[in-house]
């Protein structure tokens, strides 16, 4: 039995949500451990999209139990927000989330504070979306953060804001911002407290009991591992750990106890916000990438760089992970072009590069060395069996799975749960396909 981390290899808004929510129905658990409401997973519930920001994607299905580890940054207003979306859609969900009592909060002071970092940064702004989650993950590492769990205690809660405000207000004067009211945020997040109550367990021990009990997990990263804090492209990057060691550090799961990677990778790639991209496209071809795959954050609405697949990137991001399988999504936005280029690697000062450099000073100056593949000119949108793919298709993916080192062992082709592909005999091991083919019927 499989526990599995299903994971981004580029710069995020690669289909992992669609990965998840497919790949539900074959295990018990699906545990979010990193990341945000910065983030934004799409999943489609009967025809309808749905951006799920911090419950894992797996939430869509009857049954399943659905965790938010320690390692995430909670904004309870979003956090009940979007339990009232899911409620709205006639979904049962009272028994089937849980949330970390180890997990940092963010406070409305980590906004104000983020927001007024990224003006002073100026032209070299990271690009995040303000939101917060940076602000707290420092408090975190500063040792002042305060915990879900704080909301159990009131007396305690309402002492860490105290100090935190005062503080904080110190900062806030700097950025001529208005003072903030401790007694006014201990209202509100005592207000939070009441309702968020009953999803508080301790994750770590959940888990552990879980596993002994032999139920399959899910572990489900959030943004990819390019924008990983100690693995991406610093310093611009998210500020948790978004590669396959957070799993562990952000949910209290041992290594030994997870079996295997899966990396998802879009047949092109993306990005949202500052930071150095080697493929990235501009003009009419840059604008018909967005217009075809629909590149608009899903967070923010922000359009999103696109480039040709960077294979130096993927690989890399395999490495790191130790990935050997991989998700493909939406070659289907490809099908238009006579001819498609991969990166297969970088020249820098005239020398050439293979591997991922993640200064973002020699990066911002690489010029990536293309290998151009013949396109296939057909419609894959919607194809649901692997004899339906054209030859031109294939011979990409291998070119792919040679340059990354890593197997396609599954292919999306649209949004929806049926419009994917799995590759006979490439993830058995992982996956109970009869349990997942039963949902889609």
């Amino acid at each position: 039995m499989a526990n599995v981390i299903v994971l981004g290899t580029q710069w995020g808004d690669e289909g992992k949500g669609k990965i998840v929510d497919f790949l539900t129905p074959s295990f018990d658990v699906i545990v979010r451990y990193q990341g945000g409401h910065n983030a934004g997973h799409t999943v489609y519930f009967k025809g309808k999209k749905l951006v799920l920001h911090l419950i894992p994607s797996g939430i869509l299905h009857a049954n399943k139990l659905c965790v938010l580890g320690n390692g995430i940054a909670l904004n309870p207003k979003a956090f009940l927000e979007e339990i009232s979306c899911l409620r709205s859609l006639g979904l049962k969900i009272d028994n089937n989330i849980v949330l970390s009592r180890q997990a940092h909060l963010i406070m409305p002071y980590h906004e104000l504070l983020e927001r007024w970092t990224e003006e002073k940064r100026g032209e070299k702004k990271i690009g995040t979306t303000c939101r917060g989650i940076g602000p707290a993950y420092e408090d975190k590492a500063a040792r002042i953060g305060i915990r879900v769990g704080d909301l159990l205690d009131l007396k305690v809660l309402r002492e860490k804001i105290e100090e935190n405000v005062a503080w904080k207000n110190e900062w806030l004067k700097l950025a001529s911002y208005s003072e903030l009211k401790a007694e006014e945020i201990f209202r509100e997040y005592a207000g939070y407290a009441e309702q968020i109550a009953p999803y508080i367990q301790d994750v770590s021990t959940l888990l552990a009991k879980l596993i002994k009990e032999k139920k399959r997990i899910l572990f489900e990263g959030a943004q990819g591992t390019l924008l990983d804090i100690d693995h991406g492209t610093y310093p611009y990057v998210t500020s948790s750990n978004s590669s396959a060691g957070g799993a562990c550090t952000g949910t209290g799961v041992g290594p030994t106890k997870i079996n295997a990677v899966l990396g998802v990778a879009k047949a092109y790639i993306t990005r949202v916000g500052g930071g150095p991209m080697p493929t990235e496209i501009g003009g009419n071809i840059g604008r018909l990438f967005q217009e075809r795959g629909d590149e608009f954050g899903a967070t923010t609405g922000r359009p999103r760089r696109c480039g040709w697949f960077d294979a130096v990137a993927v690989a890399y991001a395999c490495r790191v992970n130790g990935i050997d399988r991989i998700a493909l999504t939406k070659p289907d936005v490809l099908d238009v072009f006579d001819e498609i280029k991969v990166c297969v690697s970088y020249r820098y000062r005239g020398e050439l590069i293979k591997d991922f450099p993640p200064e973002p000073w020699i990066l911002e100056k690489v010029e990536p060395e293309y290998r151009i593949l013949k396109g296939w000119k057909t419609n894959l949108h919607g194809l649901r069996d692997y004899s339906q793919l054209p030859p031109a298709f294939l011979d990409y993916v291998h070119f792919l799975e040679e340059a990354i080192e890593a197997q396609v062992v599954i292919i999306s082709t649209g949004m929806e749960r049926e419009e994917t592909i799995i590759l006979e005999g490439k993830i058995d091991d992982l996956i109970d396909q009869k349990a997942i083919k039963s949902e889609i019927i």
